[in-house]
């Protein structure tokens, strides 16, 4: 619904079962850019370029989509919420689906997910594809469309998205394993919904247009955990990328709407993908 104000994605995972039965969807669009992220405990540290230091495998970022894509062929899956809404007080959850396929050193990698952000009920269904490709040292960008296809009539979305990003891993700071960067950065730009408020911020005197520029930062505390702070484009948060045992699964934890720039309290989150099958080039 036009109506439906923007929101980030975010909830803990002990808020999931509330979340399920929620009959509309109010958690599109700070949610997707999550789905961008979907690749990072899936990507190599070192694609045969031993010179050269890529991200660790731990998840990046919360709210923003980044300039690393896949690496490979492969299909995933997962689920977010987040607790609890802007200007609401209930919770709201989200499920994903996708692949990815291509080798973005050699040419670029493919990816296409599909949301549902009416997991109740099996409905609301959108899409993202994004194109990414290894530039210059240590870095990576990417372009893609988000949110495409969504019912307006039921979906906060404000339209469909378009952005631009690139990556940077950090050459000089390697990671606690040796085999990666300790710190990494994203900035890029893009409309929709890091350009175009919610009608609830417009209503409560917060202003029509966001930055339209988003940003970064990632730092590994721990061989299986980093910190990493973004600002989305509306507002600033913070959240934690997790891998717990060596395994492929990417967990990220944060809060958001730190600033009173939009929305009008701070919100919890959750995301947690993984692949369900994976066959690496």
């Amino acid at each position: 619904m036009n109506c439906m104000l923007k929101k980030y994605l975010r909830f803990f995972l002990v808020f999931f079962f509330c979340a399920a039965y929620a009959d509309a969807a109010f958690g599109q669009n700070e949610f997707e850019a999550e789905l961008q992220k979907k690749t990072d405990s899936l990507m190599y540290t070192d694609h045969g370029a031993r010179d050269v230091l890529y991200p660790n495998s731990v998840l990046q970022s919360l709210t923003i989509p980044s300039g690393w894509g896949g690496y490979g062929t492969y299909v995933f899956g997962g689920i977010g919420g987040d607790y609890r809404q802007p200007y609401r007080q209930t919770a709201d959850l989200i499920s994903f689906a996708g692949f990815c396929i291509g080798n973005p050193q050699k040419f670029v990698n493919l990816a296409f997910s599909i949301n549902n952000t009416d997991v109740s009920n099996i409905g609301n269904f959108s899409g993202n594809l994004t194109i990414s490709r290894h530039v210059f040292t240590g870095s990576s960008i990417s372009v893609g469309a988000l949110q495409m296809f969504a019912d307006r009539r039921i979906s906060d979305s404000p339209g469909y998205t378009v952005y631009f990003a690139f990556s940077h891993a950090i050459q000089s700071l390697l990671s606690l394993d040796q085999r990666s960067s300790k710190l990494s950065y994203t900035v890029g730009i893009g409309t929709g919904r890091f350009y175009k408020k919610s009608p609830m911020d417009v209503l409560n005197g917060k202003g029509k247009y966001g930055t339209g520029i988003f940003a970064g930062l990632s730092y590994e505390t721990l061989k299986w955990m980093n910190v990493n702070l973004e600002w989305s484009g509306m507002n600033l948060g913070c959240s934690l990328g997790i891998k717990p045992l060596n395994a492929p699964l990417a967990i990220g934890l944060g809060i958001t709407n730190l600033t009173r720039y939009s929305a009008d309290k701070p919100n919890l989150s959750f995301a947690v993908s993984y692949p369900l099958s994976l066959k690496r080039n």
